[in-house]
């Protein structure tokens, strides 16, 4: 079931089955210890040469392949192989967000990316494969607080840019991800610095 406040029909990019398609998991949970505080996951990518977002933020999740029914299935099939949690068993479906068009990592071609949001029932047992270094579980109250909202600087082929981040005991969430984080916090209602009340 949905949260409530999640009402709304996401962004479906047109043609997005002609592209290719990929796809991550926003997976939340009550933070142990303290019900009703809620946390996200985030993961921190690996160090890995020619990966342009090496050491990067981000949602577990990764390309479609031909064998994934849907990219839905592709979003739990990447968790379970990046990090050895279950969506499948312990974790319940509640919503799709809209689609972002970003390029494929090795080359200048357009790929979608479809977010799917998930709560997890299950522990606290990972298996970390070779794309992640650490999981991190993140209390919404920080992401959504005001001043922990940030500026970083990126080198593009254009030059230097400023980019909206959000920062976290040395983690910065930016781009895509900060995106997919900003609809999510939106979708739920949620007040900045107080993510257990709802609008």
């Amino acid at each position: 079931m949905p949260l409530p406040g999640m009402a709304g029909s996401p962004l479906k990019i047109p043609l997005r089955r002609r592209m290719a398609r990929a796809a991550v998991a926003i997976i939340h949970r009550d933070r142990p210890g303290d019900a009703g505080q809620q946390e996200l996951l985030f993961m921190q990518r690996a160090q890995r040469a020619g990966d342009p977002w090496s050491g990067d933020m981000s949602f577990p999740g990764g390309l479609m392949h031909v064998d994934d029914p849907t990219p839905r299935a592709a979003a739990e099939r990447e968790t379970f192989e990046e990090t050895g949690l279950d969506l499948t068993r312990y974790g319940s479906f509640e919503q799709r967000l809209s689609d972002r068009l970003t390029r494929q990592h090795h080359r200048w071609r357009p790929m979608v990316i479809t977010p799917y949001v998930y709560a997890w029932h299950g522990n606290d047992d990972v298996v970390l494969n070779h794309e992640v270094q650490s999981l991190v579980w993140i209390p919404l109250a920080h992401l959504a607080a005001p001043e922990q909202q940030s500026v970083m600087h990126w080198r593009s082929p254009l030059g230097r840019v400023r980019l909206p981040c959000c920062r976290y005991q040395g983690h910065c969430i930016w781009g895509l991800s900060y995106s997919m984080l900003r609809e999510y916090l939106k979708k739920g209602g949620y007040q900045p610095g107080d993510t257990d009340r709802r609008v």
